[in-house]
């Protein structure tokens, strides 16, 4: 089911291509941040990161796994919000910062109290909210705005989701494949290094001996994710942390965006007939994109995702 007008070029016709060359290549300038830290109902913090230009709307972006409110396609997407006249928060999950957080549990797929936080501290001060995730952070902006749509704020007119791995267990089965393993060995390495952290700190809960046998997210999250946050596995944590089961509860305008050539996505990531049967959802495929890559080339330096969420936001604020 490909629904979508995005065209790629043709060296960007390959999903992994797509997926590793804006990591590669891209750089997004000019975006100046003031950090504002804030505290958690459980006594941590969570790092927000402002781009404010006197706007009446507030576009809040929630990044992917292991990323940050640097990274360029969260600064792209801010860029993108600030041309349009829309203020924008780019929030960090725990630990993600640049400064380990003070509790053992750390960030997951699950973690909508943090992200409700972040809504409630910054909506009141803004008549229209646009909630924006990528891949984890559109899977935890999904799953907020299902499983907790009484809470949501009214202020939050819409969202916007790119390459969401709406249902964990396929996500990671995708991932488990061999040629994946480029991808699995970096998230890996990337999250051993806040285990190493979480043991200087908590060296009775946390131990990383062995860990060089992990070789796949049911490793990583049978050992680590389930037991620090909750869970009876990983496969327990997937099926509570996806946001595909809740879909057909969230009642504002959602956009969904995924690609079919996306390396990290399969099966039950690709929610048709959920989205279907919610007149509140846009289901949009491509048929190019690779994982949260939608490359486009124009003088303004802006991808066809910053495009599509500024068209997706212009149709539901009027």
């Amino acid at each position: 089911m490909i629904n979508s007008d995005y065209k790629a070029s043709w060296p960007l016709r390959n999903g992994h291509v797509h997926s590793i060359y804006p990591t590669l290549f891209r750089k997004v300038a000019n975006i100046v941040y003031q950090r504002e830290r804030i505290d958690t109902p459980d006594r941590d913090f969570l790092d927000l990161d402002w781009s404010v230009i006197g706007g009446d709307s507030l576009a809040i972006i929630s990044h992917g796994l292991e990323g940050h409110s640097h990274r360029a396609y969260v600064k792209g997407m801010v860029r993108a919000m600030n041309q349009e006249g829309i203020d924008a928060l780019a929030w960090n999950y725990r630990g993600c910062s640049g400064e380990p957080n003070r509790l053992l549990r750390l960030y997951h797929n699950g973690a909508i109290d943090d992200l409700h936080t972040v809504v409630t501290h910054a909506a009141s001060s803004y008549s229209k909210v646009f909630l924006i995730g990528f891949s984890m952070g559109g899977n935890m902006t999904l799953l907020y705005l299902g499983k907790q749509t009484l809470a949501v704020p009214e202020s939050v007119k819409g969202s916007i989701a790119f390459s969401v791995p709406c249902d964990l267990t396929d996500a990671s089965i995708a991932l488990e494949r061999k040629e994946n393993t480029l991808y699995m060995k970096r998230f890996l390495r990337l999250l051993h290094e806040k285990i190493k952290v979480k043991k200087v700190h908590f060296p009775q809960d946390i131990d990383d001996q062995n860990y060089r046998q992990l070789k796949t997210f049911r490793d990583f999250d049978g050992k680590y994710t389930a037991p620090m946050h909750g869970f009876a596995s990983a496969e327990d944590y997937w099926e509570k942390c996806s946001c595909r089961p809740w879909l057909g509860r969230i009642k504002v305008p959602a956009l969904i965006v995924n690609s079919m050539d996306d390396p990290f996505l399969e099966g039950g990531c690709y929610p048709v007939a959920e989205c279907a049967n919610n007149p509140n959802i846009i289901l949009e495929i491509t048929r190019y994109g690779g994982h949260v890559g939608f490359v486009a080339h124009n003088r303004k330096g802006c991808y066809w995702s910053e495009e599509r969420a500024v068209k997706f936001i212009k149709s539901v604020r009027t």
